[in-house]
This record gives structure tokens, sequence and C-alpha cells, in this order.
């Protein structure tokens, strides 16, 4: 099976940003002090544990070491724009995908097999472009090393702990954001909103035994009737109370931006913007669970 897709060559992560990441990371960025520490102090320490544990637990994905799997990652990276990170497989019964990257150092990804095995080539290559979103913004950064100085900032007494608790609530909301910006990047590269929504629908509710029982159209009818729920005050109150703590947007809310964004001008004119075309391979059916 070869699909045609377009590359989006001199791709700029403005060009399909989430309107509330540019707020949210704007805000994020006048917090005192976060972007010194975040690059000059925290960084360095979480990318050398990264990488050691990365190292010591994980199988780092090549041209020789599931090579199915590293193609998926440079034609996302050919897509998008971006110099290819390293990509780790991790043997996790939750299922998960997460990015680091510190200016200048080698970034890399990892993604745990739990959520390999619900899902298919086309999926797994919209997590890692998902992943890859997170390089191309800038947001990788962030996301671990604050997570440290909101850990850091809770062990002062007083101020401290009032200053872990503001910067934990902002840097929450600016994830969620992130996260939308994200999304964009996954359908950008597999250019099929309903391989994104899947991988959603499958976040949700999925495993292995349930994967190809799952109803794609009966889950995109489910995201488009969450804003009914805001049609009420109490309904738009308990929204946001079930996200206050989030790391993430809940996964219909995210397939319903999906959904949005896909049929819009916004989407269509980077595509159409781009006139390099090229024929991409994909694994066989059933040829992927086997790692």
């Amino acid at each position: 099976m070869s699909l045609l897709k377009t590359q989006l060559i001199g791709l700029k992560a403005d060009s399909f940003r989430h309107p509330l990441d540019l707020e949210a990371t704007k805000a994020l960025k006048q917090i005192p002090g976060v972007d010194m520490i975040v690059r000059n102090l925290l960084g360095p320490v979480a990318e050398q544990v990264f990488y050691v544990e990365n190292i010591a637990s994980s199988v780092l994905v090549s041209e020789k070491q599931l090579p199915s799997v590293h193609e998926l990652l440079l034609d996302a990276c050919r897509i998008l724009d971006i110099e290819a990170p390293q990509l780790y497989i991790r043997q996790h019964p939750a299922p998960n995908a997460y990015t680091f990257a510190m200016r200048g150092k080698q970034p890399f990804i990892v993604l745990h097999t739990s959520l390999i095995d619900m899902l298919t080539p086309e999926e797994i290559q919209a997590v890692i472009a998902h992943e890859l979103g997170h390089l191309k913004c800038d947001h990788s950064v962030y996301l671990t090393p604050v997570n440290l100085l909101i850990l850091a900032a809770a062990v002062i007494p007083n101020v401290g702990a009032f200053v872990a608790q503001a910067i934990q609530a902002q840097l929450l909301e600016w994830v969620r954001c992130a996260e939308f910006t994200c999304d964009r990047a996954a359908l950008l590269a597999t250019q099929n909103p309903k391989v994104v929504m899947s991988v959603l629908m499958k976040l949700a509710g999925g495993s292995p035994t349930l994967a190809n029982q799952l109803n794609l159209d009966a889950f995109i009818a489910q995201a488009r009737a969450y804003d009914d729920i805001s049609k009420t005050e109490l309904g738009e109150m308990v929204k946001a109370a079930q996200t206050a703590q989030l790391t993430h947007p809940v996964p219909v809310l995210r397939a319903r931006e999906i959904d949005r964004w896909a049929t819009s001008k916004e989407y269509q004119n980077l595509l159409q913007n781009s006139r390099i075309e090229y024929n991409i391979k994909t694994a066989p059916k059933g040829g992927w669970r086997n790692w």
C-alpha cells in the first residue's frame, strides 16, 4: 500500500500553531525567571537523567532496529520539515508517548509498547508526528523541566508552595493548549483526520482486544456532542473542573478540534501552498504485532 502525501517544505511552527497555544506560551514566558532556570539549571540535569534511562531501559529505533518504525519517523520528519530525533521504544503497561529536548542537544521521543499494541502503522505515525510537533514548536524546552521546577519550588516553605501552585496552574493550562497544536502536526503528517481521531478514540477507550471493534463515526459524533454540555452554566462549570488538573485536554475535545481544523481554509492552504508530493510506503496490515 502507498499513500500520496504533500511534503511541507519550509513549514513554520506558527503556521499551524493553535491560537490557545500562542496565548498560553506568551503567558508562561512572562513568569519571572522561568526561562533561565529551565534552560540553564534544570534542563541539562533532566536531559542527562532521561538519556541514561533511555539507553539502559529502552530500544533505540534505527535503520537496523525496527526499520519499519524508523521509516515512519523519517517520513513524518520529511513532511513536517524537521530533523529526525532519536526514537526509543519502551516496555510499559500504560499507553503513552513523550518527548524531550534542550537547544543544542539531541532530542528524543519515547513510545510505550502498550500504546503501539493498540495502533495501526498510520496511527503510530500520527503519534510520532504529534511528538515532533512539540519539537517543531519548541514545546519540549518546557514540558519536562518545568515539572521539575514545580517540584523544586514546592519544597520551599510558604512562598515556595504559593509559587509552585501558581506556576502549576499556568503550566497545566499551557500544556493542554500545546496538545491542540501537536494534534495538528499529527494531521499534517498523516493528512487524514480519521487517523488522528482514531488514535484519540483508542486512548479514550481502546485496548488490543477492543481496537478492531471501535466505531470511529460514533466517536466523532460523541466529540461533536461534547459542545452541547456547554449550553448550560452548570455544564460549563463541570467541564472546567474536570480539565483543571489534567495535562491533556479530554480526548473528545481534541477530536472535535481536529474535526474542525481538517475542514478549515487554514489547513487546506497549508497543503495547497506546498507543491511537492511523494509516495509513502506502509507496512502490510498485520505486520506490526511482533514487536
